[in-house]
């Protein structure tokens, strides 16, 4: 579910605004004390149930429109909430909960480069993600090992057609290893099988296509994301190049081969990692994702790069994000997908 527009009445007691939201791609730009972050805050709060923040807010209204025609609607009667959704003009009454349930929200905020962990203390967020992807390589490797699904075979399936299925699965599992992992072939099995081996054990090939589908289905995401994160950090970083080992490490060797640890990045060079990374590997497809302020610490020519990137995991993810920017050179030429803030009441 995507957003198509954004109603807000008396922000700060003041500002009334309406948005038309670009789908998938959003820039909303503004002068500062307009209320361009704390509006971008309010949307993800009602996304999460998040009430402190809304309760915290002077406003009137609030009005989230979805493109299936539905709106969440959320009147503040001086910080008491009443939460309804809307569709076919029936209103019905949301809890906390079930306003988390409407779409998967994201928001990447401006302070980007701590992240506050589970024991309630703040971390350096590029390490902690470090440790993430370590620890999500970890598991795929522990989880190798092929399960059988002999009641998912396809017995109506002709040898052709099993032995074109088995290459398409051998493409995805290449493009897998190349992001350094793959499954546990059984031993005396080729894959992909000749048409030879497919009429010597049809059966059991049927049932390693499926078990091996479902290793792709399992694991392909993290595949990619670790693909095109590599692809687009490197693009973007000077005499520098990202790699990503077997074991799921994180490095950074400089063009004479140094190795660097990522604790001695630069600021913009940080900055770029998180937000890539928290686009690649935080999203789901149907997120709804608020970005603030992207081009904290990034040189004009680095800024310039971001729409483009900003576009293309829009694609490939089929996500919705919304970007508040200060920066004409992050939305660059780009400016049909933007969005001044205005007050209609100004």
């Amino acid at each position: 579910m995507m957003i198509k527009t954004l109603h807000v009445l008396k922000l700060f007691n003041e500002y009334d605004y309406h948005l038309d939201i670009c789908c998938p791609l959003t820039f909303l730009h503004s002068p500062n004390g307009y209320g361009k972050s704390t509006i971008m805050r309010m949307v993800y709060s009602a996304l999460k149930g998040d009430m402190r923040f809304l309760s915290e807010t002077p406003f009137e209204r609030l009005e989230i429109a979805f493109d299936d025609e539905s709106f969440m609607v959320i009147q503040n009667f001086k910080g008491e909430l009443i939460v309804l959704m809307q569709k076919n003009e029936v209103d019905t009454p949301l809890t906390p909960d079930e306003m988390a349930e409407v779409c998967n929200a994201v928001y990447i905020p401006p302070e980007r480069l701590a992240v506050k962990r589970r024991d309630g203390h703040l971390a350096p967020t590029l390490e902690t993600y470090a440790q993430e992807l370590y620890e999500q390589f970890r598991y795929a490797k522990q989880h190798a090992a092929l399960e059988p699904h002999p009641e998912r075979s396809r017995p109506d399936i002709t040898d052709g057609e099993l032995e074109f299925w088995c290459k398409d699965i051998k493409a995805k599992l290449d493009f897998i290893k190349d992001a350094g992992f793959e499954p546990e072939i059984p031993a005396g099995m080729k894959f992909p099988p000749a048409r030879y081996d497919i009429a010597k054990d049809r059966e059991g090939y049927n049932v390693l296509a499926c078990s091996l589908a479902d290793y792709v289905d399992s694991n392909y995401t993290l595949a990619e994301s670790v693909i095109i994160y590599k692809d687009i950090v490197n693009k973007i970083f000077i005499n520098k190049e990202l790699t990503v080992s077997e074991s799921g490490r994180i490095g950074i060797v400089m063009s004479n081969g140094t190795t660097l640890p990522i604790q001695r990045l630069s600021s913009g060079e940080k900055q770029i990692m998180i937000m890539f990374y928290a686009l690649l590997f935080h999203t789901e497809p149907g997120s709804i994702v608020i970005l603030d302020e992207p081009e904290i610490s990034l040189h004009v020519s680095w800024q310039q790069k971001l729409g483009r990137y900003f576009s293309d995991i829009c694609r490939v993810r089929d996500i919705q994000m919304i970007v508040a920017t200060h920066s004409p050179q992050v939305i660059h030429d780009m400016w049909d997908d933007a969005r001044e803030l205005r007050p209609a009441n100004a």
